[in-house]
């Protein structure tokens, strides 16, 4: 579990991925030597990572949230196979280890090979089907509220303030690069990035800020969900009529047990993704506050077994 001081870094981090120790240090009221130390030990004990993400739409990017039904031979090592992918994110093992639920992050240039071609034919898969995620109302830039809680107002002004509006800058190709290097560590150094590059280190801090400060990428945090305390996972998806769809998923999105909420296509129309404490405490979840939210007209419930693959395109878990 962790204490005060993690939290804060894990919140600290979601505002400013790339914010010196220092920064962060004085925020929280601790030495630089402090937060290193923390930030290495949560590295290896709850798989902590900071990954650099482009904003799917200036990337040109559509994203598919795609559900598989597989014999229970074939799941574990299609979902392997998934997560070896740099289309791809979010893998998880569900329904007893016979569904593989997966974020797909298609262009308009692949094809959608994978969708169309490559998982159909795959051996062993019983059944497909892939829901466009229309809007994203927790996820993505948008943290999940329970591991945003510890900074007040003005520290998160004090770790962001250094990041000047500018217009709206678009993803160019020459940015792959760096985008592929942010995706590996969102962290690492201006001599690292400038190596991958090809780029002066001056280079790529002036390109770093253009695209951060106008929204073009994001900095996202992966840590173990047991960090804190959230030992049961279950995906929900709901049907609710289009005319009352924006409010239900405002609503969905107050509730700290989600770190998802997104619009999609499909029998159903919003998707989310519950973190709870255990089974008792999703059971509560679903009965006393779920079930307080009008026009909810169905909803199905999949647990997860297994995180196989997280944010980061290019790391399994």
């Amino acid at each position: 579990m962790l204490d005060e001081i993690d939290r804060g870094l894990i919140h600290a981090l979601q505002v400013a991925g790339r914010a010196p120790y220092s920064r962060i240090g004085a925020v929280l009221g601790v030495s630089t030597q402090t937060v290193a130390r923390r930030y290495q030990r949560l590295r290896t004990e709850a798989g902590l990572r900071v990954i650099g993400l482009p904003d799917p739409h200036r990337a040109g990017r559509s994203q598919w949230l795609v559900r598989l039904t597989a014999t229970p031979r074939a799941a574990q090592d299609l979902a392997s196979a998934l997560s070896r992918r740099t289309d791809t994110s979010w893998i998880k093992l569900a329904s007893g280890g016979t569904e593989i639920m997966a974020i797909v992050h298609t262009t308009p240039t692949d094809g959608n090979a994978l969708l169309l071609h490559d998982i159909p034919r795959t051996a062993g898969v019983t059944s497909v089907s892939a829901h466009y995620l229309l809007h994203l109302y927790v996820g993505g830039p948008a943290a999940w509220g329970a591991r945003a809680t510890t900074l007040t107002r003005e520290q998160e002004k004090a770790l962001s303030e250094r990041l000047a509006e500018l217009s709206t800058a678009q993803i160019l190709p020459t940015d792959q690069k760096l985008l592929a290097a942010l995706g590996n560590d969102g962290r690492a150094t201006l001599t690292d990035l400038a190596r991958e590059t090809g780029w002066a280190p001056a280079t790529v801090a002036r390109r770093l800020a253009v695209l951060e400060a106008s929204g073009a990428i994001f900095f996202d945090v992966d840590v173990a969900p047991t960090a804190f305390g959230a030992t049961t996972a279950a995906m929900l998806w709901l049907s609710v009529p289009p005319a009352h769809t924006e409010a239900v998923a405002r609503a969905l999105a107050t509730h700290d047990e989600l770190a998802f909420v997104a619009a999609t296509t499909g029998r159903t129309n919003l998707v989310a993704h519950a973190l709870c404490a255990g089974p008792d405490a999703l059971h509560a979840y679903l009965t006393n506050r779920i079930s307080t939210i009008e026009h909810i007209t169905a909803l199905e419930t999949v647990p997860i077994l297994r995180t196989i693959k997280a944010a980061a395109p290019n790391r399994a878990t």
